[in-house]
């Protein structure tokens, strides 16, 4: 993994981590990975099987049996599939959030996981999104971001992106479940949410989303930031 080039984004839920990393991963022409999304398909994967959420070794056993892959369709994010069905819609409601949150504070889940993450690192390089890719994933990756905003702002845009996407969702429902969540994911025993030491903070509230790409983008040395090819 030395000789690739790996930007890992971290921060919080509704900080813009997934649609700023996939714009700056198509900038660069580099690969993407939504650890968020990995995380939620074993939960959701969990919940179809009906496995205990709290039963760590039950959802790890999951974790490995569960067939996760992205497929691009068009413009905007990519669709996951998960044990071959399109899952898309559902990974992006709070409850898959909730359910991935739980199970990313278990070992032997995230042990599943550390592997399959590994594996999307290959040329010409890769934007890794998520919590802990920085401090744990990718402790190693050479240019690191977190990216945060207040809680107010991102309640309110993930109360907008799940309004455009049509669920049904009450604001002030959403900003308790983010405040709450910040907190379960900061006190976590097992990676907690914190930026990396030598991570570079990028506070995106008021922010317009050209500009956050820009500041990101600046972290990378001047000849990493044209478009290559895979």
């Amino acid at each position: 993994m030395p000789s690739i080039p790996i930007l890992t984004i971290d921060g919080p839920s509704g900080s813009g981590k997934g649609t700023i990393s996939r714009a700056v991963a198509e900038r660069l022409g580099w690969r993407y990975l939504d650890s968020g999304a990995l995380y939620r398909a074993v939960g959701l994967a969990a919940a179809w099987e009906g496995v205990d959420l709290s039963d760590a070794e039950a959802v790890a056993l999951c974790a490995r049996r569960t067939e996760i892959r992205f497929e691009t369709q068009g413009a905007g994010e990519p669709h996951v599939i998960v044990n071959g069905k399109d899952a898309t819609r559902q990974l992006r409601t709070e409850t898959a959030g909730a359910a991935a949150s739980a199970i990313a504070a278990q070992p032997p889940v995230r042990a599943a996981l550390v592997e399959l993450q590994h594996g999307f690192a290959r040329l010409p390089g890769l934007v890794a999104d998520g919590r802990d890719m920085g401090t744990v994933i990718f402790p190693d990756a050479p240019y690191k971001v977190f990216l945060t905003a207040s809680a107010a702002e991102r309640a309110q845009r993930r109360y907008k992106q799940l309004k455009d996407k049509g669920v049904s969702v009450n604001l002030d429902s959403l900003l308790h479940e983010i405040a709450a969540r910040d907190e379960r994911d900061a006190g976590r025993a097992v990676a907690p949410l914190k930026p990396a030491q030598d991570a570079v903070i990028v506070d995106s509230t008021g922010t317009a989303i050209t500009e956050v790409i820009e500041r990101v983008l600046a972290v990378l040395p001047e000849n990493l930031r044209s478009p290559r090819q895979a």
